[in-house]
């Protein structure tokens, strides 16, 4: 189920006003863990045994850590056989056609044969999102951060709570999981709040986002037919389509969940606004960069290490960040070209300059040019693949003429771009502007209604699919 979709429209005030009229915590959290599958399920039901699957591995590996505290060997072990399990089934979705295809491309230019067939197997969706936040789960309490949650049932709803199943925020179960333990009351003001969240991710999603793509894919997937100066327009779009897309997802998901009184983590903060690349990944899919740092960074050494260390440790935590997002060969050069650039901004705020970005020239000029590499790298993240990549890459350098023209992209996407940039910079540097948020009433109803029919008359309302959904 889509959350920009007629379903889900009728869904989710079905699911909020039973759990509201529920009496106890108890059939209030059964509630939600059905209306939670049923959410998963309505993309490919038999996928729910594979979540299922999950949540039981990681529910009694984490009762079993906590238990063999005194015995760390153990410990210890149960953990890797989860960690295997857990990644062994995302491999095998995910990953298994991706490398047997790239053993067979290197073993065909060596001339051996290589006859291993595919599978078979659809991706199924969400999967990265909560093998990541089951697997968080389980090593914290080997850390000891956290008390091992002994009923199953909560512990199955913080794995599948389905504002944030499909497509993040990654949660951690220190913040999520407690939330499970209260009965959240029917609040007024959770309420307006969550649904002025979700009248702005619906606006980011389909009035810019959906909007953008109709461009973006006409010039990317027909490479021959265009040239460099289309190639650049693309690939500015696609920066917008990617950050509305899916910072418009996680702000539905977080004013969905915000309605029923529970509280997720913030996932975009105004990321094209970094003054750096460091700075860009302190704001871009927070959830996820934040797990990352945590469990890959931290682990291999972080910046506690010699700085040929250090650096090593910032390029594979990139690295496994781009393979995380996709199989494919550009997905990899995506990641590693994020892991390049925050070895060479290190080097180079350590050896050459570290601006103090005190005027607001010096800001302007930073923010330009992380946004210009930002921009850069999402060639390959968008790329079909890598050869049309560097063609693109080429074409952006040396081809130049005429620009592919979408009036009603152009017209609908500017205006919707115009409104965003103008929130983000009212966000950023805290100009007193409110409008869903102004203490005058009428203002507030005003731009509810407002947002509300410029999603109607200039949304794309034909059911376009999110695209972290592939991940």
């Amino acid at each position: 189920m889509l959350f920009n979709s007629f379903e889900f429209l009728l869904y989710f005030p079905a699911v909020c006003l039973l759990y509201f009229l529920l009496p106890s915590l108890k059939s209030r959290n059964i509630w939600l863990l059905i209306a939670s599958y049923y959410f998963y399920m309505c993309w490919e039901p038999i996928y729910a045994l594979l979540i299922m699957g999950s949540t039981l591995i990681t529910y009694f590996c984490g009762r079993y850590v906590e238990q063999l505290k005194a015995q760390p060997k153990k410990q210890k072990l149960i953990l890797t056989l989860s960690l295997i399990v857990n990644f062994g089934i995302l491999f095998l979705f995910k990953y298994y056609n991706f490398i047997n295809e790239s053993i067979y491309a290197l073993l065909d230019m060596l001339h051996v044969r290589w006859e291993v067939p595919n599978l078979t197997i659809l991706l199924p969706v969400g999967i990265s999102f909560y093998t990541f936040q089951a697997v968080g789960y389980t090593i914290d309490i080997y850390r000891g951060k956290l008390a091992a949650e002994k009923n199953f049932i909560t512990y199955a709803l913080f794995v599948s709570f389905f504002p944030q199943l499909v497509a993040g925020p990654i949660e951690r179960a220190t913040n999520l999981l407690p939330q499970f333990h209260k009965k959240h009351l029917f609040n007024y003001q959770n309420a307006i709040e969550g649904i002025k969240l979700m009248l702005w991710g619906f606006f980011m999603k389909l009035c810019i986002g959906d909007m953008l793509s109709d461009y973006v894919d006409a010039v990317y997937n027909n490479v021959p037919n265009h040239n460099g100066t289309s190639f650049i327009l693309a690939t500015i779009f696609f920066t917008f389509q990617i950050y509305c897309d899916f910072g418009g997802y996680s702000n539905i998901a977080i004013g969905a969940a915000k309605f029923m009184g529970f509280n997720l983590m913030e996932n975009f903060h105004r990321p094209y606004f970094a003054y750096s690349i460091k700075d860009f990944w302190r704001r871009w899919h927070i959830s996820l960069s934040s797990w990352f740092a945590d469990y890959v960074y931290i682990p291999l050494g972080g910046n506690r290490v010699k700085q040929g260390r250090h650096l090593f440790n910032l390029f594979i935590t990139f690295l496994v960040s781009g393979i995380w997002h996709g199989a494919n060969w550009t997905f990899v050069l995506w990641g590693a070209l994020h892991g390049t650039y925050q070895i060479a901004e290190n080097l180079f705020r350590k050896y050459i300059y570290n601006p103090m970005q005190t005027s607001w020239w010096s800001k302007a000029f930073s923010m330009l040019c992380c946004f210009t590499m930002v921009a850069f790298a999402w060639i390959f993240f968008r790329a079909n693949t890598v050869h049309d990549a560097f063609d693109i890459i080429h074409k952006i350098f040396t081809d130049h003429g005429p620009i592919f023209i979408d009036k009603s992209v152009f017209v609908n996407g500017f205006l919707g771009l115009t409104i965003l940039l103008l929130k983000d910079f009212k966000d950023e540097f805290g100009w007193k502007l409110n409008f869903m948020h102004s203490k005058w009433g009428i203002v507030r109803y005003a731009s509810v209604v407002g947002i509300i029919c410029y999603i109607l008359l200039f949304g794309a309302l034909s059911g376009g699919s999110f695209l972290y959904f592939q991940f």
